[in-house]
């Protein structure tokens, strides 16, 4: 592999936390009741700087989605795309809880990206909903 640099601002910028293999599930545990969310990322990957100079050049609309941000090169840490079957990078899974609600596969700009946050918050509500009433008889 390529000694390339990689553009780490937009890690910082959004305080995003590097997990691994080892640390993966106790990362996403310490979101407590914050819709998580692992930006998956590899080097010389085209497309992934230009999700992260896209989101690094709109922090506040980011930072209004309300994410707990994590972040892993699947290329230095293969198994972690195996687990959660990857194709491509970047992409993006949302997790509460642990709990897998949805992804979104390469940057198609900030409303795309909102809407997938979107969904994965109406996953909560109905889980919550659900929660609170009870099975469905």
């Amino acid at each position: 592999m390529a000694n390339v640099p990689v553009d780490a601002t937009a890690f910082s910028v959004f305080e995003m936390q590097a997990l691994s293999a080892d640390t993966f599930d106790t990362g996403l545990a310490s979101a407590g009741e914050e819709l998580a969310v692992v930006f998956f990322w590899g080097f010389d990957c085209f497309n992934c700087e230009i999700a992260k100079k896209a989101m690094v050049a709109k922090p506040d609309e980011i930072r209004a989605l309300g994410l707990k941000w994590f972040h892993r090169n699947v290329y230095e840490h293969r198994e972690l795309g195996r687990r959660f079957m990857l194709h491509g990078v970047p992409t993006w899974f949302f997790f509460y809880r642990g709990k897998r609600l949805g992804r979104a596969t390469g940057w198609h700009g900030i409303g795309q990206f909102g809407a997938a946050v979107a969904a994965a918050r109406g996953k909560i509500d109905a889980m919550q909903a659900t929660h609170a009433t009870g099975p469905a008889a």
